[in-house]
């Protein structure tokens, strides 16, 4: 199989983790670098397209919330279930120095520091999932146990 897809430090990790997944290129609008772009080009619901976020809490600091493409993260349920009063957003000029990716390209796996990571609990409905594969353009198919797992993940209500 003539593959010239580069493997990203994150598919690396799902290797080393012997892990089933399958690695699906697509085109990158820079204009619309969105979860619902993404679902459109790949032809699938969005539902099932898992965003990363990075956001920071007042107690715990820097921690990742990765929910369906369409939602909106709670910042009040993410601040509850990670024991902090206040949560925010990352400046996403931070994004890259603090996890080693970029907007449209951040992975739940293989970040420059690995961060405390809740999953949106709907994460298990689905026998596959796409989540980004730490670049732009290049998102995973693997199945939600196995996502968890590498990403050491648990499972909350993290949505509006």
């Amino acid at each position: 199989m003539a593959d010239k897809t580069k493997k990203t430090n994150a598919a690396r990790l799902l290797d080393q983790l012997k892990i089933a997944y399958e690695l699906i290129p697509y085109e990158v609008d820079e204009e619309h670098l969105g979860a619902q772009h993404t679902a459109e080009v790949l032809g699938e619901p969005i539902e099932r397209i898992f965003k990363t976020l990075v956001l920071r809490g007042d107690k715990t600091g820097l921690f990742v919330c990765v929910i369906p493409g369409a939602e909106e993260v709670d910042l009040k349920k993410a601040a509850k279930v990670t024991g902090n009063k206040k949560v925010e957003m990352i400046h996403v000029k931070e994004l890259l120095p603090l996890t080693g990716y970029i907007r449209g390209g951040c992975s739940p796996i293989g970040m420059k520091k690995p961060l405390p990571t809740w999953f949106h609990q709907t994460l298990t409905n689905y026998e596959t999932v796409f989540c980004s594969a730490g670049q732009r353009g290049l998102q995973f198919c693997l199945a939600p146990v196995d996502l968890l797992r590498a990403a050491k993940g648990t499972l909350a209500d993290l949505i509006i």
